[in-house]
């Protein structure tokens, strides 16, 4: 279970890659993601090929992330997800709140 974040200087696109598990164990490190990382960028993409799970708290800090950077859809992309994980994120319409690619 890992959180890697690279940002990407020039044109402020933040890329955050989650291995594993997406559960409560990744709080922190999602958390310091929000608070720290995610302001002044121009968009966000969560890359989730490497996850195998993803659980309700994941999709709280989903959530949190949007509010932190604000309500507009097409600044945070969701992609790469395993279908199992795609379709959780669907059931909760995420996909009305977040880009799903």
């Amino acid at each position: 279970m890992s959180v890697e974040v690279s940002l990407d200087a020039s044109s402020k696109n933040l890329l955050v890659k989650i291995s594993g598990r997406f559960d409560f164990s990744l709080h922190q490190d999602f958390r310091k993601l929000s608070e720290e990382t995610a302001q002044n960028v121009s968009s966000i993409k969560i890359d989730l090929a490497r996850t195998d799970y993803i659980d309700s708290s994941a999709l709280g800090m989903l959530l949190i992330l949007r509010d932190k950077v604000g309500d507009n859809k097409s600044l945070i992309t969701i992609i790469n997800a395993k279908p199992d994980v795609k379709k959780i994120l669907q059931i909760a319409n995420f996909d009305k709140l977040f880009t799903l690619v």
